[in-house]
């Protein structure tokens, strides 16, 4: 049975589209592919759905990490196509959902991850520290001009992992990057609507977060000496949008009113690069996120897809005018 993922920015209504199309296509589980609804706690400030709002639906990858893990997208993979594979053993439909792109693309595509060698990598770190990056980046040009190109000369973090993945892998770096052909069949459904909409929206959103207690569930969230009672945050949680300007506002490096103000900055700017990831896909079939006929227009993109009468996708983006 053919997976069917509903992609696009941030507050465009992707949530309510997937427990419409579940329900709609009967016999259909959610798969999440948003990368902070994996955490445990974190539920106001990622917009996760609430258990008694899931209409009866089940879902799988939400809450199935501490607050203080690193999400690693090789353990999604693993573990959510485990649950792709439970679902088409109970005959049942699969809806992914999310605007994690690279969590889609890990779920859905080829793509591999190659393992970690900490004496290569300690060796590139250290480098890095006393040759410099821009040595670094010499020799991954050398090795990968691609990838190279695409990193740039500036993130030490990438360069470092490219150079260990080329160690390790004897292959280029480019080499194990993700190609955009399903390991299962599937198709991608994006909801687009222009930037002043999604403007609107995201204000409306961050308003509602706040109304709905962002801050108390941050504050919980965090240790001690961050302002709150919990045992904190990891290095991935801290950094997702809304979780990161409430703790600088806990610690007293901002206003309540700043902190607020970055949010709705930092999640407008979060759905342009969606916008950017999602639209460069040209398998992403695009609807209208405002249409009165969503709901009929996805399932008809689904009867398509099933029915293989869908249209073969080209070398460009379906949507050049994405977010205008």
């Amino acid at each position: 049975m053919i997976i069917v993922a509903v992609v696009g920015p941030t507050a465009t209504g992707k949530s309510d589209l997937a427990l419409d199309l579940a329900e709609a296509l009967s016999h259909a589980e959610i798969v999440n592919a948003d990368a902070y609804q994996l955490y445990r706690g974190m539920d106001v400030g990622t917009a996760k759905v609430p258990v008694g709002e899931r209409r009866g639906v089940v879902h799988h990858q939400l809450d199935v990490l501490d607050p203080l893990e690193d999400a690693s997208v090789a353990r999604y993979q693993e573990e959510g196509r485990a649950d792709l594979d439970a679902i088409a053993g109970r005959e049942a439909r699969a809806v992914v959902v999310g605007g994690s792109g690279l969590y889609v693309r890990a779920l859905l595509d080829e793509m591999d991850f190659p393992g970690t060698d900490p004496q290569v990598r300690a060796g590139l770190e250290a480098r890095a520290e006393a040759e410099g990056r821009r040595a670094l980046h010499a020799e991954l040009e050398r090795l990968d001009p691609d990838a190279a190109a695409s990193i740039g000369p500036h993130n030490t973090r990438r360069l470092v992992r490219a150079l260990e993945v080329i160690a390790i892998t004897g292959r280029p770096y480019t080499a194990n990057l993700p190609r955009q052909e399903y390991v299962r069949p599937a198709v991608q459904i994006g909801l687009d609507c222009s930037r002043e909409v999604l403007d609107q929206r995201v204000a409306g959103r961050v308003e509602r977060m706040w109304r709905e207690g962002l801050v108390d569930e941050v504050r919980s969230l965090a240790s001690p000496e961050q302002g709150g009672t919990g045992s904190g945050l990891g290095r991935t949680a801290a950094r997702a949008v809304g979780y990161a300007e409430v703790l600088a506002w806990l610690r007293e490096e901002a206003t309540q009113e700043e902190a607020r103000e970055a949010v709705t900055a930092n999640t407008r700017r979060l759905a342009r690069k969606q916008m950017g990831w999602f639209g460069r896909d040209p398998r992403v079939h695009w609807l209208d996120a405002q249409s009165p006929t969503l709901l009929q227009d996805a399932l008809e993109v689904v009867r398509s897809a099933d029915a293989g009468t869908l249209p073969v996708p080209g070398a460009e983006p379906v949507r050049r005018s994405l977010g205008s």
